[in-house]
């Protein structure tokens, strides 16, 4: 794994940090007791439980080291600015095209969740309007077009 910096939260740092608790504290366990269960059924060359534990335990150990990885590689994004655009700010732009409007979080690539309206810095409408202040305009290049947005509020 590469070490770039992946910019996150506190909040979304604490959630990660939690995640690996639980990971090394509770599931590694966990893991470990199914294999040393697998394992007493017997021959291991046509054990199912065995297997399985197996591919748990690889998932784990993964998502261990790749948790690992990113909170050792964590800039944490609390001090922002309000004036302009910024990774850890919420914006509310407006779709000039049809004047709809939106709210966005641009968090860090590991926290995004288009479903909480979570957008990465990493992506074209972030890509685009940070830095940019209030009443800024910025043409946004998608894969399904070129639109323009304007930066209503920074919050």
């Amino acid at each position: 794994m590469s070490n770039k910096e992946i910019y996150v939260t506190s909040n979304g740092l604490e959630k990660k940090k939690n995640e690996l608790d639980h990971l090394i504290n509770v599931r590694r366990p966990e893991v470990i007791n199914a294999l040393k269960e697998a394992r007493a059924l017997g021959d291991l060359s046509e054990n199912a439980e065995y297997d399985a534990a197996r591919n748990d335990q690889a998932v784990v150990e993964n998502r261990i080291k790749e948790l690992e990885m990113l909170i050792e590689n964590a800039i944490v994004i609390d001090d922002v600015s309000t004036d302009k655009v910024t990774i850890g700010t919420n914006v509310k732009i407006e779709y000039v095209d049809d004047g709809e409007i939106e709210t966005y979080s641009i968090v860090g690539s590991t926290e995004a969740d288009p479903f909480e309206n979570k957008i990465s810095n990493e992506s074209p409408i972030a890509q685009a309007i940070l830095g940019l202040k209030v009443g800024n305009i910025a043409s946004v290049e998608s894969p399904n077009g070129k639109y323009d947005v304007k930066i209503i509020e920074i919050f």
